[in-house]
């Protein structure tokens, strides 16, 4: 097939041809880095410049890791090192960014849409590394990537993301994307923490999450984002981890094998038991090597490589 669009703004603007085509070129790179030379020419000559006006870790260095072994130039611009201390706008900075002439730009930012703003605007190629609480499409493609992995399929199986959801792009890309590829997802958390109206992205809600969990295939446990709370919406840390803290106890109400997973990063014996987080099923560090893989596939298709 072709793969056609110029920009990943979201999980929602992907068929499931598209998901399935995107993880099985994602799969093909993950040989590249198991070499010794770690590198192949196949974006020679091509830029792509990084813009994060939020902190990361993980997609960071894996979309800059992923254009350099795609042999890709990288040019890195965040918040505090930019003119954008200095009052100069979204727009303007990405305008500026537009006349040095990159293939593609890469973009973080709080608010929800900014990357849409910008690909209606420019002339190169844009990816979403995650607006707001609305989506973060390239998390959600790795995540899907692991899961197919390790239990060789999606349909069919029960995905249950459990915490924040109400702040979490995340959550939303995830819901998405595995009920597209024919999973059933089921969010839980406290009250407080569920957005009104998320059953319509396909998600059902359970708030209790030991019954949420029961015949789970994956559990997939979500940071709480104090950053994006106005207000405490529970009373404390240790109330949150004794009612809603995956540990191995409330673990065994999933599947036997169950996968644990979590975008990261991970607030230790708060979301997630030390224990269940370093446990022989925990594939978290397996969904960090695949960032690299699946933001290759996305630097790939982006820029001309989508035929096969």
């Amino acid at each position: 097939m072709e793969f056609k669009k110029r920009h990943l703004l979201g999980i929602e603007d992907l068929d499931r041809d598209n998901i399935s085509f995107i993880l099985e070129t994602a799969a093909s790179f993950k040989e590249v880095s198991q070499r010794l030379i770690k590198k192949v020419p196949t974006l020679r000559g091509r830029s792509v410049v990084l813009i994060f006006y939020e902190p990361s870790t993980r997609t960071r260095v894996s979309f800059e890791m992923a254009a350099k072994r795609l042999s890709a130039d990288t040019f890195s611009l965040s918040k505090a090192t930019s003119s954008v201390t200095k009052g100069e706008t979204l727009l303007d900075t990405a305008k500026n960014v537009e006349a040095m002439a990159p293939d593609l730009i890469v973009i973080r930012h709080p608010a929800a849409g900014a990357p849409h703003f910008l690909a209606q605007r420019l002339s190169c190629g844009v990816i979403n590394a995650g607006d707001g609480a609305h989506e973060h499409p390239s998390q959600a493609l790795l995540d899907m990537l692991t899961v197919k992995e390790h239990l060789g399929r999606i349909e069919g199986l029960k995905i249950v993301i459990l915490g924040d959801i109400s702040h979490s792009r995340v959550a939303r890309s995830n819901i998405l994307g595995f009920t597209r590829m024919g999973a059933r997802v089921v969010v839980s958390g406290p009250a407080t923490m569920i957005p009104p109206g998320i059953e319509n992205l396909g998600a059902q809600v359970d708030l209790n999450p030991d019954r949420a969990l029961e015949g789970a295939d994956v559990v997939m446990a979500l940071r709480i984002q104090k950053e994006r709370q106005d207000e405490s919406l529970f009373p404390t840390l240790r109330e949150y981890s004794i009612h809603y803290g995956v540990n191995l106890a409330r673990l065994k109400r999933a599947k036997e094998g169950a996968l644990v997973m979590h975008p990261g990063p991970i607030n230790r014996g708060v979301e997630l038991d030390p224990a269940v987080a370093d446990g022989p099923y925990s594939v978290i560090l397996d969904q960090v090597a695949n960032g690299v893989a699946v933001r290759m596939a996305l630097l790939f298709l982006l820029m001309g490589g989508g035929k096969a």
